[in-house]
């Protein structure tokens, strides 16, 4: 059987001053079950622009589009299988975006993001917890967002069968970008 994956996107915002991501140091992916088996898989391409003060976290936002067609899965007959019109459809949608509402602290170094998530024409509110960190000249975001891949149609017809292809992916980000040096 072909390994067939859906998924989403992703989400991120970290440092100081608008900056875009360091796309070498960043990553979005994601981890779903196929037959109660865990399968990870990533996006390729994306692009995130995210401005956060962490004292402000309130004033912050995040805008990230990632191309999908630039999905990375074990083999590839799924990752020719998943752009298809059953799952991401990457032909009539090449791109996913996330676009933050609001930020909020939730404690030291850990913040909520909240916003739209537009997937496969489909636009739905989510949210997800994430921290910062710095690590060396980086400030680095990391979290996980949960979503429904059902509610964005990833995986249509027969693919709606949970048993096959869980409902649940846990979109997996870590978003780096150079850290404020003033």
């Amino acid at each position: 059987m072909k390994l067939l994956i859906p998924v989403a996107l992703l989400l991120a915002a970290p440092l100081t001053f608008a900056a875009p991501a360091d796309l070498t140091q960043s990553r979005i992916g994601f981890a779903m079950k196929q037959l109660g088996t865990p399968v990870d898989g990533g996006f390729k391409s994306f692009t995130a622009n995210v401005e956060l003060n962490p004292a402000k976290p309130e004033a912050g936002k995040a805008d990230i589009t990632i191309q999908t067609g630039s999905i990375s899965l074990p083999t590839r007959d799924a990752e020719a299988e998943a752009k298809k019109k059953e799952w991401f459809n990457a032909g009539q949608f090449p791109t996913a975006r996330f676009v933050s509402s609001s930020i909020k602290s939730t404690g030291p170094n850990r913040f909520q993001v909240s916003g739209k998530l537009t997937l496969k024409g489909v636009t739905r509110d989510v949210s997800a917890p994430f921290t910062l960190k710095p690590q060396g000249a980086l400030s680095v975001v990391e979290g996980v967002m949960p979503i429904s891949r059902l509610a964005f149609k990833i995986g249509e017809g027969d693919w709606t069968d949970t048993g096959t292809v869980a409902d649940e992916v846990q979109i997996k980000f870590r978003v780096a970008f150079p850290a404020n040096t003033k």
